[in-house]
């Protein structure tokens, strides 16, 4: 069953917004936050704000704060798992690395799609330079990743397109859309198409639990999305 429990975004700046506004799911084990885009995860080595320094936010009445369990990249909003406990918190990293969580995604790409669905296999690694940073890019000798999507509708040139990654690699969505599609993700500076807000959004995330029902949260598409929201 999937499960709202608060209101969907409202139009305030990120850095006015408890993130305590933002729970998705809350118990004693877990909180699903609705991430804002433009919060990092993890402090930014220019300085500035994140999630870990705000992370006293979601401890919720409990004496210790939550422990973010996966990434999600600075520009990308939606679900996010924390754990509320050491015991959580090893039993969610296990169901990471079996691969047992599902995680989906909504984009729109920057032309239209023919195909229904399919899967993106392409293997992953980083490169840098002085000049240009890092980056990832499809490497033969790189990581496996592996993403299955399907189409959602297409408009005006655009498409908006469900993605649920196998693997967690970096960045993986958003050059697996570029080498998939040819034209990549709509704001994406990196791999896609340049210009506005990067229209990609972790939308559901499923994560079973022993002798409990399954954690599965949807978060709606933030209005940087505009008419798309009345597609997915």
């Amino acid at each position: 069953m999937r499960t709202r429990l608060l209101p969907p975004d409202r139009p305030h700046a990120i850095a006015a917004a408890m993130l305590e506004d933002r729970i998705l799911f809350i118990d004693g084990e877990a909180i699903v936050l609705d991430k804002p885009a433009g919060l990092p995860v993890d402090p930014p080595k220019r300085g500035g704000d994140s999630l870990a320094a705000r992370i006293h936010e979601l401890k919720c009445g409990f004496q210790r704060p939550p422990a973010v369990m996966h990434r999600l990249d600075q520009d990308t909003s939606g679900c996010l798992l924390l754990a509320r406990n050491p015991k959580a918190r090893a039993a969610f990293q296990q169901a990471f690395e079996a691969r047992l969580v599902e995680k989906y995604y909504l984009a729109v790409i920057g032309s239209e799609i023919a195909t229904d669905g399919g899967v993106i296999d392409l293997a992953l690694a980083k490169i840098s330079s002085a000049e240009a940073g890092w980056r990832m890019v499809g490497d033969p000798a790189g990581q496996a990743a592996v993403t299955h999507w399907r189409k959602i509708t297409v408009r005006d040139g655009q498409t908006l397109v469900e993605f649920r990654p196998l693997t967690g690699r970096t960045h993986q969505i958003r050059i697996h859309a570029r080498e998939g599609f040819g034209s990549g993700i709509v704001g994406d500076r990196v791999y896609g198409i340049p210009g506005g807000a990067m229209l990609l959004h972790a939308s559901r995330l499923v994560v079973p639990r022993a002798g409990k029902p399954a954690i599965d949260v949807t978060a709606p598409l933030p209005d940087t999305f505009g008419d798309w929201r009345d597609e997915s």
